[in-house]
């Protein structure tokens, strides 16, 4: 019987959810347990009930720390440890389409278990940068605040800054339903019942569960199950791409919940803490599954779109912090509303009148511009200082900005959205007061110039 088949009954210490047990070096001084290997913990105690899954965290001589998924309620020092002798793996193939399964890769939609389909290892390297295509495709998402001003590129990683209470989950569901990507991979940390069921929900009722793949740790769930999750949606989306040439797009909530996770462990390894209690390598653990977002050159790519929660609304916590360093850009959820100030897609650049249309980047900018000179006038107007009927106009083109763009509820095409802006500036506006090129204007201004015939204008 090889070592790795052996059973190892000598558990040193039992610390929250992590096991220490003591596993001999062989003679040349080597460990035949590796970092990342699973392992079955058996309660002596309880012969009848199902082992506890764990995972190989630290090697320290011949002591060897496990995390425990399931949590260690009802082990004791005697239990026995049984190592498998490889990493975590999940099931891939087409079959899990329309599939949910829980943080440890367990079927939680009533549907069969696929045990006899293959798997593959959820811990892989990051790609090589040779091997990765400059960004140059659009998602498109049907949310003009996306599409029209910060347009969402393949291979972004991007997050949503919001708090909590916020409907980032409604966002992020929306999202899912409407983009044109191939594949949607889903990925919930810390969900309750209810957010899971409400984001199956909405795939269904669009249409798009038989192309979505989900991932969902729920509350009721060992924290730890939570910091599979992510591996597990990266994973499986990588080899969508890479094997089958798809356009992925993985959508994760909330990351906040991740690092929480790890501070958690950490904490059970007495790991000198960093700012705020978080690990000292929380950057290096979250680059590590964002970095895995890339446009293979020949085949796919993998997109990803997560939520990052700020603690008390403060964009300097150590999660949204890192997070800014290592992502391509922000969209800032707040009151209900993409903030068009906050938000920044940095590779938006690559696509805006190259694969959209020509007036793209005109619109976007003059829409914003505008935006910022209605809420001077609307401060100006909480002053109760005289404005002026320009002033007036800001005022009304705001309201307009508001209600058929910022509203994430709204869904529209890219070229809806650009005719849209045209109307609403048409209706607030003349020609000149645009500063626009010509070209653009005499092309896509409304033949009906009057602010009173304005459609946008009257209807609201």
């Amino acid at each position: 019987m090889t070592q790795l088949l052996m059973r190892y009954s000598r558990i040193l210490e039992i610390v929250g959810d992590i096991v220490k047990v003591h596993v001999p070096l062989s003679e040349d001084g080597v460990s035949a347990i590796c970092f990342g290997d699973l392992a079955l913990i058996e309660s002596v105690e309880h012969s009848g009930r199902p082992p506890h899954l764990s995972q190989v965290i630290l090697l320290e001589g011949e002591s060897v720390s496990l995390q425990v998924f399931s949590g260690t309620k009802g082990l004791s020092t005697h239990s026995a440890v049984r190592f498998l002798g490889r990493s975590m793996q999940v099931t891939f193939s087409p079959n899990i389409l329309g599939r949910s399964f829980s943080g440890t890769g367990r079927s939680i939609d009533g549907g069969p278990e696929l045990t006899q389909e293959p798997t593959i290892e959820i811990d892989g390297p990051t790609v090589n940068p040779v091997r990765r295509v400059l960004a140059s495709r659009m998602i498109r998402t049907d949310v003009p605040m996306i599409d029209l001003f910060n347009c969402l590129v393949e291979s972004q990683k991007i997050p949503i800054f919001s708090v909590a209470g916020e409907p980032y989950n409604q966002l992020l569901a929306q999202i899912g339903a409407h983009a044109d990507a191939d594949i949607v991979v889903f990925g919930g940390i810390g969900l309750v019942f209810d957010d899971y069921h409400y984001f199956r929900q909405a795939f269904e009722e669009a249409g798009v569960l038989a192309r979505t793949v989900m991932f969902a740790h729920q509350g009721s769930d060992p924290v730890v199950e939570g910091l599979l999750v992510p591996d597990m949606a990266l994973a499986v989306a990588e080899r969508f791409a890479v094997e089958e040439g798809k356009r992925v797009l993985v959508l994760l909530t909330d990351m906040t919940a991740y690092a929480d996770a790890l501070k958690e462990v950490g904490i059970s390894m007495e790991h000198v803490p960093s700012n705020r209690g978080y690990i000292g390598d929380l950057y290096s653990q979250l680059a590590r599954r964002y970095e895995k977002a890339c446009d293979y050159k020949g085949a796919g790519s993998v997109t990803i779109l997560s939520v990052t929660t700020m603690p008390g609304d403060d964009v300097t916590h150590p999660v949204p912090d890192n997070t800014g360093y290592i992502t391509e850009g922000q969209l800032y959820l707040h009151d209900g509303v993409i903030d068009p100030f906050g938000s920044l897609s940095r590779l938006k650049q690559h696509v805006i009148g190259k694969v959209t249309r020509e007036d793209h980047s005109q619109v976007m900018n003059t829409m914003v511009r505008f935006y910022a000179e209605s809420q001077d006038a609307a401060q100006k107007q909480a002053m109760s200082f005289e404005l002026s009927e320009y002033d007036h106009r800001l005022l009304k083109f705001g309201d307009l900005f508001q209600q058929h763009f910022m509203d994430i509820g709204v869904t529209m095409s890219l070229e809806h959205a650009l005719d849209l802006s045209w109307e609403v500036l048409a209706g607030c506006f003349s020609k000149d007061e645009l500063l626009m090129k010509k070209a653009l204007v005499d092309k896509y201004f409304p033949v009906s110039e009057s602010r009173e015939k304005s459609t946008i204008v009257t209807e609201s």
